[in-house]
């Protein structure tokens, strides 16, 4: 007690505030800055409960004795129900909710529990793996709130981060921390099917807050509760841009489906310094040029970058006239080119450089 009376008189003293502006200052400082951004974007966040059947065998074959088989016959393959649990966001007026693709892909039922405690139905719009987002709509009418949404490119290292959710099935949980880090390639992460670059938090993230919303200290949606980090590592916390988000979620409510272009090639990063060593070693099959870019490691059969006569050990140095440095920087072009487009290539092959035209296709398998 005599520790904040002293930092009132400080304060009084300091800043030349009357006793009346310091008791005014600490009313209006009664509830803090995350307490109010909870809410402003708590009543739009909701629980998302699924159901999908699968087949399931009533019990080990192997297990089963010979003479019970001859009397049972051959063990049946049963249908089963999987109940699975996220978190989601809503968007807009409509009911739309903004969720995690693993959340409700491949689902038969989806319920909906609002901030309130109602239960509403909810229809799957789309999903996409590729970015591991998915647009569900609420069925029932509702006069729920809806969550702002922020600028994702305007974050920066160090910034506040509260992540909201439904982690483990217990509704309505807050945790605070800042942003760690931005731009972190989710390959890295062991994740090679997917093209995120996430944020990185260590506000708590735990299995039940996919889909869930990390917003900032003003209360706006920054980005999508997406993954942790379990084992070594632990504690690290992963969301998708609400950019990305947004871009995603408006094709989805378009079309249904996110088409993503593809080349058809498997990269690796080449420096000069790598190629070097590779090319000073007298068991060496292939003799890499020198520099910096994305080395071709291999070609997928019938893709357009086979069609078009790439071939393994060309070295990408630009595309689109943007310099290749990194396998990344190639995908993030392709991600931005059309389908069915030329789309120019810069390569290295036998130490000459060589001009590549390419039409990306969609990545197959999606649609």
């Amino acid at each position: 007690m005599k520790a904040i009376t002293s930092f009132l008189v400080a304060i009084i003293i300091i800043c030349n505030f009357s006793v009346e502006d310091v008791l005014s200052l600490e009313a209006s400082n009664e509830r803090n800055f995350v307490s109010n951004a909870v809410k402003a974007v708590g009543p739009a966040v909701v629980r998302i409960d699924t159901e999908r059947s699968i087949e399931r065998q009533q019990f080990d074959p192997t297990l089963l004795d010979p003479l019970l088989r001859d009397l049972l016959g051959e063990p049946g393959i049963l249908p089963d129900r999987e109940r699975g649990q996220g978190s989601g966001v809503i968007i807009d007026s409509n009911g739309l909710v903004l969720t995690n693709a693993h959340v409700v892909e491949r689902v038969d039922q989806v319920s909906i529990t609002l901030a309130d405690g109602a239960i509403c139905e909810g229809q799957v719009l789309g999903t996409d793996s590729i970015t591991d987002l998915a647009l569900v709509k609420i069925q029932d009418n509702i006069n729920s709130k809806f969550a702002p949404l922020g600028d994702s490119e305007k974050l920066e290292v160090g910034d506040w981060a509260i992540a909201l959710g439904t982690p483990y099935g217990l509704e309505k949980t807050v945790t605070l921390g800042i942003i760690s880090s931005l731009h972190r390639d989710i390959n890295s992460l062991g994740f090679s099917d997917k093209r995120l670059d996430l944020i990185q938090t260590d506000a708590a993230i735990n299995p039940g807050n996919s889909g869930g919303p990390l917003i900032n200290s003003n209360g706006e949606v920054i980005g999508i509760n997406t993954l942790v980090r379990s084992g070594p590592g632990a504690g690290l916390g992963f969301a998708i841009p609400i950019n990305l988000a947004r871009r995603v979620s408006n094709q989805l409510l378009k079309d249904g489906e996110v088409i993503h272009p593809y080349l058809g090639v498997q990269l690796i990063s080449l420096t000069a310094k790598i190629a070097k060593e590779h090319n000073n070693d007298p068991n060496s099959l292939l003799q890499l040029p020198e520099r910096s870019g994305a080395l071709v490691q291999s070609i997928v059969p019938n893709s357009p970058a086979e069609k078009a006569g790439l071939k393994r050990g060309d070295l990408v140095i630009a595309a689109e006239d943007m310099v290749i440095n990194e396998p990344k920087a190639l995908l993030d072009e392709v991600e931005k080119a059309k389908i069915g487009k030329t789309f120019p290539l810069l390569i290295v092959r036998n130490n000459e450089e060589i001009k590549v035209n390419i039409k990306p296709e969609p990545l197959p398998g999606l649609t």
